[in-house]
């Protein structure tokens, strides 16, 4: 993955460290780039609906070139979500004590939770029970299963209790908690010197590409045989959980001295020489062997995964570099949609669901016609509930975690 023309290196050794006061208290170019990462999931999401993966409800046409950009897309989207929450806190934690920051994740992120399993997850087992023949009744019968806590599975099978898509605000919860004692380590002197090594890393071409990689390779290499799966639910997903882990504290540390934005962004020319090399290997990977073939051969399978996470460091990075060279700009509506894109986040899959088992099931729209109809009809009414209902009205605006 290394290109044959790398960025020019900056000398190795360790970087001298930005007083705080120095550094500014926001990155524009977070929120933009986190404001783009949570539109995607709005199409990414309605996608679900016309490729050959299991999800709540499913067309019977399917989209073969959809699913390989969704491929794609699965290795770059939540990871670099992640990244930008890590960094973010790093600068939650400029303007707030431990204690302030962790009452405000409470308030921002588990009374949302709480109100998602109860009110926002709910209409999204009920459809798929509908569409799946598993109940026939109205949704005031439907909703009392909910109060059996008994969990959902997969398929729309066990119980109707479940957090679906705010398993991230679920997972950024318990990373938030988790860290503070990290983030707390960081500031002392011990925590400065090893902050002083990575910059000494970072400082060489390509190293934090190389230190991401083989830090999460390694997580993954001893958890993925364990875990092999993706489940999002928290007690079984332990390799998932780590890896995302890492990826917000290494969102931290590397936000956390003015030197690391730029060597990040001298480095996105690199990061995305190494991201379309990685993308090459992917599809090449597919085009030469099956899933089973994949999932059967040891080597191919040990190949395509680390293929996978490196593909995922790389995209970030890249991501990460090329967004602060040109989105580091305010703009008038850059704080009302920063403000918006949180409760957009916890209404987008309901919407979808919905809508799309009506499109499903009373229209005869084609793949990609009903594709787009969902996608933007679930912008519309997302943002018509938001500007119109929730930031007009307090208790709407606590519990969709709007500031």
């Amino acid at each position: 993955m290394q290109p044959t023309t790398p960025p020019q290196a900056r000398p190795a050794g360790p970087l001298p460290q930005a007083p705080g006061s120095m550094l500014p208290t926001r990155r524009y170019d977070l929120d933009w780039l986190r404001i783009i990462a949570i539109l995607t999931l709005f199409f990414y999401h309605t996608g679900m609906i016309y490729v050959s993966w299991g999800w709540h409800i499913k067309s019977p046409e399917h989209s073969q070139s959809m699913e390989e950009v969704m491929r794609w897309l699965h290795r770059w989207r939540m990871p670099l979500l992640f990244f930008i929450s890590g960094a973010g806190t790093f600068f939650a934690l400029k303007k707030r004590s431990y204690g302030a920051y962790a009452g405000e994740r409470v308030r921002r992120l588990f009374i949302p939770l709480v109100f998602g399993m109860f009110v926002i997850v709910p209409p999204q087992i009920y459809i798929e029970w509908l569409f799946r023949g598993r109940f026939s009744g109205s949704y005031l019968d439907f909703y009392p299963n909910v109060f059996g806590f008994q969990p959902y599975h997969d398929g729309g099978k066990g119980g109707a209790f479940s957090w679906h898509h705010l398993w991230f605000i679920c997972y950024l919860f318990f990373y938030s908690l988790l860290s503070i004692p990290v983030f707390r380590w960081l500031t002392s002197p011990g925590g400065q010197r090893f902050t002083d090594r990575v910059g000494s890393l970072l400082a060489r071409p390509g190293g934090a590409m190389w230190l991401m990689i083989s830090v999460i390779c390694l997580s993954q290499y001893a958890l993925r045989p364990f875990y092999p799966e993706e489940t999002h639910g928290l007690t079984n997903d332990w390799a998932y959980f780590v890896e995302n882990l890492l990826l917000f504290w290494f969102g931290y540390v590397f936000i956390s001295r003015r030197e690391f934005w730029q060597l990040l962004a001298d480095g996105r020319r690199l990061f995305g020489v190494a991201t379309l090399v990685c993308t090459v290997i992917l599809y090449g990977i597919r085009m030469r062997f099956t899933d089973d073939e994949i999932d059967r051969l040891f080597w191919v399978d040990f190949t395509y995964a680390t293929n996978s996470m490196c593909l995922m460091v790389a995209s970030v990075l890249m991501t990460i570099g090329y967004g602060y060279t040109y989105l580091n700009k305010n703009h008038r509506w850059l704080t009302q949609l920063n403000a918006a894109v949180y409760p957009f986040y916890i209404l987008h899959q309901t919407v979808i669901v919905v809508l799309g088992y009506y499109v499903l099931t009373r229209t005869h729209l084609g793949v990609y016609t009903g594709f787009l109809v969902i996608s933007f009809a679930t912008l519309a009414i997302c943002a018509g509930l938001y500007w119109l209902l929730i930031r007009r009205v307090g208790l709407l605006r606590l519990v969709f975690g709007v500031k």
